[in-house]
């Protein structure tokens, strides 16, 4: 099921304080199955040892082009040839200011960019640098070339700096780097450049009194895997969300919300400015008729709580051109009830879930899927991460546009 698991990976490292943040990267690869190598630059050589490297990639590491002591003979195979056709794909994390222009103007002058010149498979970039010198136009134009010679850069953060500045130039999250280098290892592209989305997530709250509420189960994890999915793929993302403990990219637009009335209100308020709209969310279908504005004490006579419908923001929406997908959550007719459901709200393509599914639905990791589009085309996923399954949400939207 994981994208890594037998995967060969180069993972260069360059000199840059961020060199540190390596080790965890390459501890991730290799636990969930993938076969690591690492390259180092000498310069990255002074931040962390290659002995440490090794240790955690539990294969040799390489810094110089030639072996440094050749007084009793010297093997001169031709490595860099040998690591660029075995590799499925190559992280290089931190990658320098320095490594990137080297990078882009074909510098083939260490052991990291020789094998660069050679290499055969994709590569995700993750650049790392101070503010100033990220920000500076030289930069920026290397990192514009580097993204036209096909590689997968995942830009670098705001955040406080080693330095004691704070600005753009900290490397992304060790986890967006994984889920770029998974999205590129299963074939997925930056298509949705230039696109809007507009994403609803997790539950919807409706309140009792101060301390009690109606909700449901849902983590909002599938909701948001789909806008880290799109985000990465290029699109401008705007994730509305109920209350969850899910990590979001900081580069994406999220509008917390609580109840339904709030979902409904903030996806009017981004519905003409969308492409799409993906109603990922678990909205709940009923709340309190009267919101105690006090606790009710549990001694207090209660025999009841008078329910009544929340907005059915998928039926209130004006859909104009935009594409609109929904999902369905059943435990019973569930082909029926969600074709019922594409086609009573007018939808162009709705996502099935069973509850019946080891492995699928609500807080899982994990899903399993029926994708069905308008025209009647049926995707049946097996299980997947969530985020695999977020990505084959969005191509069936991309074939939409």
């Amino acid at each position: 099921m994981d994208a890594f698991k037998g995967k060969k990976i180069i993972v260069g490292v360059t000199g840059g304080i961020a060199a540190y943040k390596s080790c965890f990267l390459i501890r991730n690869l290799v636990s969930r199955g993938a076969e690591v190598k690492v390259v180092m630059t000498p310069s990255a050589a002074e931040f962390v040892t290659p002995l440490t490297l090794s240790a955690l990639s539990q294969n040799k590491v390489i810094v110089n082009v030639f072996p440094e002591d050749q007084k009793n003979g010297a093997d001169m195979n031709p490595w860099h040839i040998e690591y660029a056709l075995w590799a499925d794909l190559m992280i290089l994390a931190p990658a320098t200011v320095n490594t990137i222009a080297k990078i882009v103007n074909g510098f083939a002058d260490n052991a990291l960019t020789t094998l660069i010149c050679a290499l055969r498979s994709p590569m995700v970039a993750a650049p790392a640098a101070d503010v100033d010198m990220y920000n500076n136009p030289l930069t920026k134009g290397n990192i514009e070339r580097l993204k036209s010679t096909g590689a997968f850069v995942v830009e670098a953060e705001e955040g406080f700096l080693a330095s004691g500045l704070t600005g753009k130039g900290r490397m992304a999250d060790i986890d967006k780097i994984l889920e770029a280098a998974e999205l590129v290892l299963s074939g997925f592209k930056r298509d949705f450049e230039g696109k809007n989305i507009l994403i609803t997530a997790g539950p919807t709250y409706e309140d009792i009194d101060p301390v009690r509420f109606i909700g449901n189960r849902s983590s909002g994890k599938m909701g948001i895997e789909i806008a880290k999915a799109a985000f990465l793929r290029g699109a401008d993302v705007t994730l509305i969300c109920g209350p969850n403990k899910e990590r979001i990219y900081k580069e994406i637009n999220t509008m917390n919300i609580r109840s339904a009335e709030e979902m409904k209100n903030a996806v009017n308020s981004g519905l003409n400015d969308c492409d799409a709209l993906i109603m990922a969310a678990a909205v709940a279908d009923f709340k309190p008729v009267k919101e105690s504005k006090t606790k009710i004490k549990k001694g207090a006579a209660l025999n009841s709580i008078e329910l009544t419908k929340t907005p059915d923001i998928l039926a209130e929406i004006t859909k104009g051109n935009r594409i609109v997908a929904g999902f369905a959550l059943e435990t019973d007719n569930e082909l029926e009830n969600a074709m019922e459901k594409l086609n009573k709200k007018n939808l162009d393509m709705i996502v099935l879930n069973s509850l019946k599914e080891e492995g699928a639905g609500f807080e899982y990791d994990t899903n399993k899927v029926t994708i069905i589009t308008k025209s009647g085309h049926k995707n049946e996923l097996p299980l997947l991460s969530k985020f695999q399954t977020a990505n084959y949400i969005l191509s069936e939207i991309k074939n939409l546009f």
